[in-house]
């Protein structure tokens, strides 16, 4: 069973999947939350992650890219410390040396977004190996999510899926490049 066969009416997935997933997200600090969720999902439900969703939020301060970047010991001890996310070290480390590395990402390219577009397209493969070199916990599963989730990769919905045209008319990636090759 598809995403777009079991998500639709559940309390946490339908939302995501009819509003969320598959469209494009142009804001740094948004695309910062979903690779830090992503990252967060391995060896775990995505449920999980939606379930501690706004758990996230808090202690991250809304993915605020400054903000993270400039984490310290301290602040890094209380995540740890929070149940209402997921306590890894490998994890919350990942996303302030990521928080970094995005920053960084700015002042080349002018946002994370922009970043991705002057990448785009790319097979999943090379997207991988590119994250791999750029970030820290990216691996395939996590890379194909991230960039699935935001647009980047088709495949986020069934083509008989309502959900499917929404995401191509809203601007996604893929189908933007689709469109132009055809």
């Amino acid at each position: 069973m598809s995403y777009c066969d079991a998500a639709p009416g559940h309390p946490f997935h339908g939302p995501y999947h009819d509003h969320e997933y598959g469209f494009p997200v142009r804001d740094d600090d948004r695309l910062f939350e979903r690779l830090v969720l992503e990252i967060n999902q391995a060896g775990l439900s995505w449920l999980t992650i939606l379930r501690k969703r706004d758990a996230f939020r808090e202690a991250f301060d809304d993915f605020a890219l400054q903000r993270v970047a400039r984490y310290d010991a301290r602040r890094r001890a209380r995540l740890l410390n929070n149940a209402a996310i997921i306590r890894n070290r490998l994890k919350v480390d990942a996303a302030v040396e990521n928080a970094k590395r995005i920053l960084a990402l700015r002042t080349s390219h002018g946002s994370f977004a922009s970043w991705l577009d002057a990448h785009h397209p790319r097979t999943k493969d090379e997207w991988v190996k590119l994250f791999k070199k750029t970030f820290v916990f990216t691996g395939g599963e996590i890379t194909g999510e991230f960039l699935l989730s935001t647009g980047y990769l088709p495949g986020a919905h069934d083509e008989s899926c309502p959900v499917y045209a929404r995401a191509i008319d809203a601007g996604a990636p893929w189908a933007i490049h689709t469109r132009k090759s055809r």
